[in-house]
C-alpha cells in the first residue's frame, strides 16, 4: 500500500524532537532503548489482550527488559478515549486499521503499520444445543435463530468493531443465504457485550451458548471456533469490495464504520512519555510474525504494511 501523502504537515518536527530525545538518553533507537525506559503503555482492541499479555508482552521484555503494560478496550472506546485524553498511551493499537486513521490522524499521529490479520465466526460451547449442533453439521443460521434470547454474544457495536462487524457479518448471511430479516431477528435475539475481553466468560460457562469473535479469541480460550464463510468473514483481502456493501453507524458518535477485512494496525502517540519504547514495541510486532501467528493471528505476505509518514526508527 503507498504511503499516505495527505497528513505529514507535522512530520519533520515530530521526528526531530524524537531524534532529539533518543540522543539526549545518549543512546539512539537503532541499538538500543533510552536508559530510563522501563515501561511502555499499550491501549488496545480487547481482542488481542491475550494475545499482549501471554504472547507478546512476556517476549518483549525478555529481549528489551521493558515491560508493557497494557489497557484492553473496544476500539472505538481506544480511539475515544485517545481523543478525548481520558487515556494517554505510548502505542495504539486498532483492530480496524481505517477507524484509527479517521479518528486519530492529524491530532495525535500520521502514520501506522498494519502487522496482522484476523477472521470472524462463532466460538461456542460444545456442551449446549447449539455447539452440538454446529457440531453436526447444521447451518449455522438455522441454529442461531434457535436460540433463546441471550444465548449468543455479539460485542457492542457502539463501542467495538468486533461488535459492528457482527452485525455487518449478519446482514451479509441474510443476502448470502436469502434470510428474509435475519440482522433484524438476531439483534433482537443476541446480548451485546461491552467489555471485549469478558466476550467468551459466559460461553467458558455454559451460560451462554456461543459469540461471534475472531478466531484468535476462541484459540486464546481453547474453545472450537466455526468459521464464517469467506463471504462475510472478512478474512479476505480479495473480497473487500463485497464487504463494503454493508455499513454500521455508531449511534453516540455517528460514526459510519464500511464492513472491511479484519487488520490490525498500531501506532505510536505524538505525546507519548516514552516514544524509543513505543517505536521498538511496534518494530517488535513487524519482526516477530511467528509470535503473533502462534497467537491465533494471520500475518500473510501483503503483512507488514506502512501508512503514512512511517518514522525513520521503524523498518518495515
Amino acid at each position: 500500500m503507498p504511503f499516505s501523502d495527505a497528513r505529514n504537515r507535522s512530520a519533520v518536527s515530530r521526528r526531530e524532537a524524537l531524534l532529539t530525545a533518543g540522543s539526549l538518553g545518549g543512546t539512539t533507537f537503532a541499538g538500543c532503548l533510552g536508559s530510563n525506559s522501563r515501561s511502555v503503555s499499550v491501549l488496545s482492541a480487547g481482542s488481542l489482550a491475550r494475545t499482549f499479555e501471554d504472547h507478546v508482552g512476556p517476549a518483549f521484555e525478555e529481549e528489551t527488559g521493558v515491560e508493557v503494560h497494557g489497557e484492553y478496550y473496544g476500539a472505538n472506546a481506544v480511539m475515544r478515549m485517545v481523543e478525548d485524553r481520558t487515556k494517554h498511551p505510548d502505542v495504539i493499537v486498532s483492530a480496524d486499521a481505517t477507524l484509527l486513521r479517521d479518528r486519530l490522524y492529524g491530532e495525535f499521529t500520521d502514520w501506522d503499520v498494519e502487522f496482522a490479520a484476523n477472521s470472524v465466526g462463532i466460538g461456542y460451547n460444545q456442551e449446549t444445543e447449539f455447539g452440538q449442533g454446529l457440531d453436526s453439521g447444521k447451518p449455522w443460521y438455522q441454529l442461531a435463530l434457535e436460540t433463546n434470547e441471550g444465548d449468543i454474544a455479539i460485542g457492542d457495536p457502539d463501542l467495538d468493531p468486533l461488535g459492528y462487524r457482527a452485525v455487518q457479518a449478519f446482514e451479509l448471511a441474510e443476502t448470502e443465504h436469502g434470510l428474509e430479516e435475519f440482522r433484524e431477528t438476531m439483534m433482537d435475539l443476541v446480548y451485546e457485550e461491552p467489555e471485549e475481553p469478558q466476550m467468551m466468560a459466559g460461553v467458558e460457562a455454559g451460560s451462554r451458548a456461543g459469540a461471534i469473535v475472531y478466531r484468535n479469541m476462541a484459540i486464546d480460550h481453547g474453545m472450537p471456533f466455526f468459521e464464517f464463510p469467506d463471504e462475510y468473514n472478512f478474512a479476505n483481502p480479495e473480497l473487500a469490495d463485497h464487504y463494503a456493501t454493508v455499513e454500521f453507524t455508531t449511534a453516540e458518535e455517528g460514526y459510519t464504520a464500511h464492513g472491511r477485512p479484519v487488520i490490525y494496525n498500531a501506532t505510536v502517540n505524538d505525546g507519548a512519555d516514552e516514544p524509543d519504547a513505543g517505536h521498538r514495541l511496534v518494530q517488535f510486532l513487524i519482526d516477530e510474525s511467528d509470535l503473533l501467528v502462534d497467537a491465533g493471528l494471520t500475518v500473510g505476505d501483503s503483512l507488514p504494511r506502512p501508512e503514512g509518514d512511517v518514522p525513520e526508527e521503524i523498518d518495515v
